[in-house]
């Protein structure tokens, strides 16, 4: 019996210790996330212009029309955004798609990185949060399970970093147009067709190419771009066509940006999965 009440008692230390092992990892998350949360803020320049529709004249006509649209003349240039989203992230595939409602926090400093805060994703003893995100020159996505239990982790490579810049540069066109303006050493191209724009950012060694669909009207309609990724059966890194739908266009600060956003895997081919649904109900933008 004492044997046996032994057994017990280390069986409950070690739990224990188990526990407050993983609740010191997520809390280390968290405060790595918090340190990079400001430094990313920190990219907010001290001095901002404001928007002069001569900026962009020598532009290819889609993209000039693209900052027209999304930035009003005299509207202050901020180029670091925070984004309060509410909606649906799919865990599953295209055949089982497994939406789980969503609330997230995000702040994009284009092409310095990003960070997307899941506060909470699903319900119940199913809820999932964490980070998934890029600044200083790293990168990393991790998700916990009810906060306790380690349930996707990646990062601290060049693959993962590639694929990380691809997002950070390409949703600055959704919800932080003025770092795509070329005075940021932004290239902008022809592409052949008269409502399809195409930019090419860098920094450092990582580049990526994103194209911009504008409507007549001159809305921004989609964005796309070959992004560096192992979402495929055989999880091999490789580039594959990755994007979104932008819909619902508000104005926040003179910045006209899109509130409603599908995005996904596979974009513009039969396997497409847009695995991002979101309402956005804030933007604001960072002042030093």
């Amino acid at each position: 019996m004492a044997y046996l009440a032994t057994a017990v008692t280390l069986l409950l230390a070690l739990l224990l210790t188990g526990v407050l092992a993983m609740q010191a990892w997520r809390l280390a998350d968290n405060r790595a996330m918090e340190q990079a949360w400001a430094w990313l803020q920190s990219q907010a320049p001290a001095t901002v212009e404001t928007f002069d529709p001569a900026m962009v004249e020598g532009l290819p006509d889609a993209a000039r029309r693209y900052f027209l649209y999304t930035i009003a003349p005299g509207s202050p240039l901020h180029v670091v955004s925070e984004i309060h989203m509410t909606g649906e992230i799919g865990l599953g595939s295209k055949e089982a798609p497994g939406y789980r409602p969503m609330r997230a926090r995000q702040i994009l400093a284009p092409p310095h990185g990003f960070i997307w805060r899941l506060e909470r994703a699903g319900a119940g003893l199913m809820q999932m949060g964490g980070s998934d995100g890029m600044a200083n020159g790293r990168s990393w996505t991790r998700f916990w399970l009810n906060g306790t239990l380690p349930v996707a982790r990646a990062g601290g490579d060049d693959n993962h970093l590639r694929a990380s810049f691809g997002r950070a540069v390409a949703e600055a066109a959704f919800w932080a147009p003025a770092a795509l303006l070329p005075q940021h050493g932004v290239h902008w191209e022809e592409t052949g067709e008269p409502n399809l724009a195409r930019a090419i950012i860098t920094r450092g060694t990582l580049e990526q190419a994103i194209e911009i669909a504008v409507d007549e009207n001159c809305q921004p309609r989609w964005v796309q771009f070959q992004r560096w990724s192992n979402a495929n059966p055989e999880k091999e890194w490789r580039l594959q066509p990755f994007g979104g739908y932008l819909d619902d266009f508000q104005n926040f600060e003179g910045f006209t940006l899109p509130t409603q956003v599908e995005a996904g895997n596979h974009f513009g081919i039969e396997a497409y999965f847009p695995f991002f649904r979101v309402r956005v109900g804030e933007v604001r933008f960072v002042v030093p």
